[in-house]
């Protein structure tokens, strides 16, 4: 007699990873480390697990993704966003709470979301060049805030680090444009994204770091990936 399907849960830290079982309501935690990793795929074999469910944070995530995936089993990333929206509609946790392995592993267990193929090597290394453009982004919107009340002491530090954040942003705006054209895909896509109105180069080279599905799938998936479809509340 087949037993209840199981969806498991992962938190995923810089340190550490937590990990819950739905339904055996199972939990424990190990490292975020390489033999702690090939373990919990060995661990999770016996499980015969219907679903993995992870958020993306940053990167931490990549090692145990990577090997969940090359053992065969079925992974998401999903999208933080897209998780925190299913606890508040299920009265899981308030705005503040932290989004723990319990919630993924219901996540998983209610909304089933699709797994996507781990990227290909240069879809990874779009998506690590567009995730250094946002943090120096983020460098520069606080060098510049810095400099808005910073004594004449150290203005001169900051205005140079402003212009050397500048430059490495440009250096990765170029970088990104040499990768989408030396792919023909990539360069198909980027060109019919921005024949519409209000989608810049910006903008195109995140949907297709974000969303390689684009062009395979229908709007309703795609819809479901972004986080712009309805979620029941039961």
């Amino acid at each position: 007699m087949t037993g209840p399907a199981v969806c498991v849960g992962i938190d995923v830290s810089k340190a550490t990873l937590d990990l819950a079982l739905r339904p055996t309501g199972e939990r424990w935690t190990l490292a975020n480390d390489e033999a702690a990793i090939q373990s919990l795929v060995q661990d999770l074999g016996p499980h015969a697990p219907s679903l993995i469910v992870l958020e993306a944070t940053g990167g931490f995530e990549h090692a145990v993704v990577a090997a969940l995936a090359a053992a065969g089993l079925p992974v998401v990333v999903a999208n933080p966003r897209q998780v925190r929206d299913f606890a508040r509609a299920t009265g899981q946790l308030a705005k503040t709470d932290a989004i723990d392995a319990q919630v993924l592993a219901l996540f998983a267990e209610r909304v089933r979301p699709e797994p996507r193929p781990l990227p290909t090597e240069a879809a990874q290394a779009l998506d690590a060049l567009l995730t250094r453009r946002r943090q120096l982004l983020d460098m520069l919107v606080a060098e510049k805030n810095r400099l808005g009340f910073a004594r004449a002491v150290v203005r001169r530090g900051i205005t140079q680090h402003i212009r050397w954040l500048e430059r490495r942003l440009d250096n990765v705006d170029h970088e990104l444009g040499q990768m989408i054209e030396q792919s023909p895909i990539w360069r198909a896509k980027d060109d019919l994204l921005r024949s519409v109105p209000g989608v810049g180069p910006v903008l195109s080279r995140t949907l297709l770091g974000e969303l390689p599905e684009l062009g395979q799938l229908n709007r309703k998936q795609i819809a479901a990936l972004v986080c712009v479809a309805p979620l029941a509340r039961d």
